[in-house]
């Protein structure tokens, strides 16, 4: 059985993301990034929203060149090794994309599906292999989070108030129980959340 674990980094007050989108407020941290280099697996699969999709779709493949460091996603002026090889993972995993509004997708690996279907999401947990993905992509984490199909939320929680933004969960119509996993302070300020779903 495979799990579906989102990993999405949020403002101290909530927001995924500015709201014109932007993402510069994202605090870095070069041991965290090391951390989650560490625990890569192959083969991976992520599944993305239109939006999240395009944006990695215009960073991630020019950011793997032959040099043994990868700039940050975010906008901050550094490279790194563990960069390169979450970049290096990232091109090379099967890219799950939900859109009604595109018609193909060209990215290594990248398979469109027009539209959301809890059923075949549930069909792709039950079958072998590692687990799945979602980063950003607010509007297929909701519908996920609506159906029960995620079963683990990885929140970075950044030192700063954003005062306005992109909220990661919209339009879920019940609680949803958590149950903390592990939380832990990294040395910029950064603190990861991890929660399964209560059964």
């Amino acid at each position: 059985m495979r799990r579906i674990i989102m990993f999405n980094r949020v403002s101290a007050d909530g927001y995924f993301a500015a709201a014109d989108g932007g993402l510069d407020w994202a605090m870095p941290e070069p041991t965290l990034d090391a951390a989650a280099a560490g625990k890569l697996a192959e083969p991976g699969t992520i599944l993305f929203g239109r939006r999240t999709y395009q944006g990695f779709e215009s960073f991630w493949p020019s950011a793997i060149d032959d040099s043994p460091t990868a700039p940050a996603p975010h906008g901050e002026a550094r490279r790194s090794p563990e960069l390169r090889a979450m970049g290096v993972w990232i091109n090379n995993a099967t890219k799950l994309v939900f859109s009604t509004t595109l018609t193909q997708v060209t990215w290594q690996g990248a398979r469109l599906i027009p539209r959301f279907d809890p059923a075949e999401v549930a069909g792709w947990k039950r079958e072998p292999g590692h687990d799945i993905m979602i980063f950003g992509s607010g509007t297929i984490v909701s519908l996920l989070t609506q159906h029960g199909l995620i079963d683990e939320y990885q929140l970075v929680i950044a030192p700063v108030l954003l005062g306005d933004g992109k909220s990661l969960f919209r339009g879920i119509p019940a609680r949803t129980a958590l149950r903390l996993v592990e939380s832990t302070a990294y040395p910029n300020g950064n603190v990861v959340q991890r929660y399964e779903r209560e059964a």
